[in-house]
């Protein structure tokens, strides 16, 4: 088994200069995910490219945890959407 590099909320919250009521507030959200260890709560740092998206759209544009939520689920529609035209393009090339 595998194990993940993670970092803990604290350290992330000095490196990216983040309030840790942010990224709380980003987990009971549901964006982010953060695992319980001895230490305290960590995220995993295949995780972060999102984290720091969330922190670009809150505190540069201004966006709400609600607005996070709303452009979250828009890209990830697009993202299926976007597979699901691969997987019909692939198919249409198979049965010309």
């Amino acid at each position: 088994m595998a194990t993940s590099k993670k970092i803990s909320v604290d350290q992330l919250c000095v490196y990216y200069e983040v309030e840790t009521k942010f990224v709380y507030a980003l987990h009971d959200h549901g964006l982010i995910t953060l695992a319980k260890s001895k230490k305290g709560y960590e995220i995993d740092f295949e995780h972060l490219g999102d984290f720091e998206r969330f922190v670009h759209l809150h505190y540069e544009l201004e966006i709400n945890m609600e607005g996070l939520e709303a452009i979250t689920h828009l890209l990830d529609r697009v993202k299926l959407l976007q597979q699901e035209i691969k997987q019909l393009r692939k198919k249409d090339i198979h049965e010309a």
